[in-house]
């Protein structure tokens, strides 16, 4: 890593955390967002709500498809409208609705005060444009430094996320840079404006085993450093084994299972959550050359919701009452919730 990571100069250390807040940075509460199709609406999510702490990474997890995605684009308010649009709930932060602010209020939100960290980093950098251009220019909007001194601020954070020669490098394009660098570029566009929350949307996608955990280690550490809340998004429940304070379990649009990373792991309560850490890669109980588990089935069509737990046709455990009514979520010491019918009668 560079020196920013470990300064030891005289200069302001650009990341260095502000005065904390108490109570929760960012709260959603019972979102959610549907999407028309020729098909008919597809409700994406559907009463999703969960607490961000200031300093504490909370993962959100589930199959391709289960919302995840959604959530932070509903939350950054860039779900595309039309198809989509967000029929309920609020996203506070920092005691403010997100949801009934103006565009360009917004405008001063998103990038600034909340960044995004997006799946694929070649698609998300603009290839005219070279990479500390692209840097420069979030800062020159939301701080109005000048030209040189945004450049110069580029260069820091492209030192910050450990790229070498940093001001050289700082004038090339996003093609000249390996897929493991654009990410680290893009971690430092969005730290660029020192952000209250980061929001990483599968930040690792594509990227070989060796560089994914650079990558998490960079994003940990930076968390450390700056006091950033982080929203980690992913399908890998090891990385969330290693990066999460606390765990949402996300399936069809709805959260099925929600704690601390220790309590979710260790005592998974609902099914699902079960099956997806028994297909964890690296698991200990599985033998060399045996098969990883799966779930069987597939995930439901979101356009036709029964009445029922959407899970039920993939349930082992399933039950008659399943089908047909919707499991409340239900709540144990400790914060630990679960929307199962099977823990009703054990939780409070």
């Amino acid at each position: 890593m560079s020196a920013v990571l470990h300064p030891s100069s005289s200069k302001p250390d650009l990341l260095a955390p502000e005065v904390t807040h108490a109570g929760p940075v960012l709260s959603v509460k019972g979102l959610g967002v549907e999407f028309r199709t020729r098909r008919g609406v597809a409700r994406v999510l559907d009463n999703v709500s969960f607490e961000l702490c200031r300093g504490q990474t909370l993962g959100v997890v589930g199959e391709s498809g289960c919302g995840k995605s959604v959530t932070a684009l509903a939350v950054m308010r860039l779900i595309a409208q039309p198809p989509g649009r967000i029929t309920s709930g609020q996203v506070y932060f920092e005691g403010r609705d997100l949801l009934t602010l103006t565009e360009r209020e917004m405008r001063q939100v998103r990038g600034n005060r909340i960044s995004m960290i997006f799946q694929e980093p070649m698609t998300s950098l603009n290839p005219a444009y070279t990479v500390g251009d692209q840097i420069a220019e979030a800062v020159r909007l939301h701080e109005g430094l000048s030209t040189s001194a945004s450049l110069a601020r580029a260069v820091e954070m492209l030192e910050a996320v450990g790229i070498p020669a940093a001001a050289q490098r700082v004038h090339e394009y996003p093609h000249q840079f390996s897929g493991g660098m654009r990410q680290r570029v893009m971690i430092g566009m969005a730290l660029a404006c020192r952000p209250d929350v980061l929001i990483a949307d599968e930040p690792t996608t594509a990227l070989d085993v060796t560089v994914q955990a650079q990558i998490f280690d960079l994003i940990a550490e930076l968390r450390e450093r700056t006091g950033t809340a982080v929203m980690l998004i992913t399908h890998d429940m090891g990385a969330i084994a290693e990066m999460a304070d606390r765990v949402v379990v996300m399936y069809a649009g709805r959260i099925v299972e929600a704690g601390a990373v220790r309590d979710i792991l260790s005592v998974p309560l609902h099914p699902y959550t079960r099956g997806l850490i028994r297909c964890a890669p690296g698991r200990r109980t599985v033998a060399p050359g045996q098969p990883l588990e799966e779930i069987p089935g597939t995930v439901p069509s979101l356009l036709e919701r029964g009445a029922g737990c959407l899970f039920a046709d993939r349930c082992a455990q399933v039950m008659p009452r399943c089908r047909v009514e919707l499991p409340p979520v239900s709540t144990r010491a400790g914060g630990h919730q679960v929307a199962c019918w099977l823990h009703q009668e054990h939780l409070a």
